[in-house]
């Protein structure tokens, strides 16, 4: 499960950027196209932030969709999973949305 290495690092970066300060929430966005379960993130927050300022702290988790642009004809449209097709029949299409792990914002108290 890699989601609980990416949820240690989101834990560091936080803990890194507020210092000992207690975490009230963490504002995350996991496109649907990063490849990242976020219920999974959920369920390893709780454990990885025990016993540091984030312990306690509600974890707000945004999930953007994927938007592809075609190399083709230049169409940009939504997309689910990095096996795109355009309208036009082009598979060359590249991602420009729905990829990222971004922690968006953070609340102490």
């Amino acid at each position: 499960m890699h989601e609980l290495g990416i949820t240690q690092c989101i834990v560091d970066a936080v803990v890194s950027a507020t210092g000992e300060a207690p975490v009230r929430r963490v504002h995350l966005e996991v496109g649907v196209l990063s490849g990242v379960v976020p219920h999974a993130v959920r369920f390893c927050f709780d454990l990885v932030a025990r016993g540091t300022p984030l312990e306690g702290a509600e974890l707000a988790i945004a999930e953007p969709a994927g938007r592809g642009k075609c190399r083709s004809c230049g169409a940009e449209f939504a997309i689910d999973d990095l096996l795109a097709r355009c309208r036009c029949g082009s598979t060359d299409v590249a991602v420009v949305a729905g990829e990222q792990v971004l922690v968006k914002s953070v609340e102490v108290v």
